[in-house]
């Protein structure tokens, strides 16, 4: 098949298309701005600008590398809030960009890319069933999906269950997820990516990261999508 090519005076007027078929969708189907409750489009111009990845290393107090997207705050904090927990799926597309962005510095950087051919593999944390059933779709999955990057390995599953994360600190998130996971199968000679929303402590992707190499794994990097404020009291983060 050939690919059709826009003619060059065609091309300053798609962003105005664009705009256009946008208003006619917002008739049939009336919505809001996500980040600041804009009438007419699930996000407006300004908040989407929030969005353009602020990638940040650091590593995990394990020493395993960290790379993420953007910082928990503000307006990114509104629009992942509702789209973990309001339902608004709409908006994946825009927060699986940066995510992107992260995962592509990730494998760029790993050192397992000039050592040998074999692809490292995503691996997603576990969401647990009570999230699942709320919600109806598990956040990362769906973000990876949208951004078109390959299917996750699904490796891990819990062993126990755990008490909300929300309100502990540091210290008793990290026991409260000590043992929660384990690998499914044997992991030998295999090589991950772990992949994470949010990233508070860093418990979470610590307990991934634990249970992938007692499996017999290795993980070369973990990524989350935001950081929170609190993250950079506990790591030494260095900015792009």
């Amino acid at each position: 098949m050939t690919p059709i090519r826009l003619p060059n005076s065609v091309a300053p007027y798609l962003g105005t298309l664009r705009s256009a078929l946008l208003d006619a969708l917002a008739v049939v189907a009336p919505t809001s701005c996500v980040g600041c409750a804009a009438d007419d489009r699930a996000l407006c111009a300004a908040c989407a600008l929030e969005l353009r990845p602020r990638l940040e290393r650091g590593r995990l107090p394990d020493g395993t590398a960290l790379v993420t997207a953007l910082r928990y705050e503000a307006v990114v904090r509104t629009i992942v809030l509702a789209y973990k927990e309001e339902g608004r799926t709409d908006v994946a597309r825009a927060l699986a960009a940066p995510l992107a962005a992260a995962i592509g510095f990730a494998l760029s950087t790993a050192p397992s890319a000039t050592r040998h051919p074999r692809p490292l593999q995503l691996c997603t944390v576990p969401t647990s069933r009570g999230a699942f059933r709320r919600r109806g779709y598990d956040p990362v999955r769906l973000l990876l999906r949208s951004a078109g990057l390959p299917r996750t390995a699904d490796v891990l599953v819990p062993t126990r269950r755990h008490e909300n994360q929300k309100l502990l600190d540091r210290s008793a998130r990290e026991q409260n997820l000590a043992g929660w996971l384990r690998a499914r199968h044997p992991l030998s000679g295999q090589e991950f990516i772990v992949v994470d929303d949010v990233i508070t402590t860093g418990s979470t992707l610590a307990e991934a990261v634990r249970a992938i190499r007692e499996g017999g794994g290795d993980v070369v990097s973990a990524v989350a999508l935001a950081s929170t404020p609190k993250l950079f009291g506990n790591f030494a983060f260095t900015g792009f």
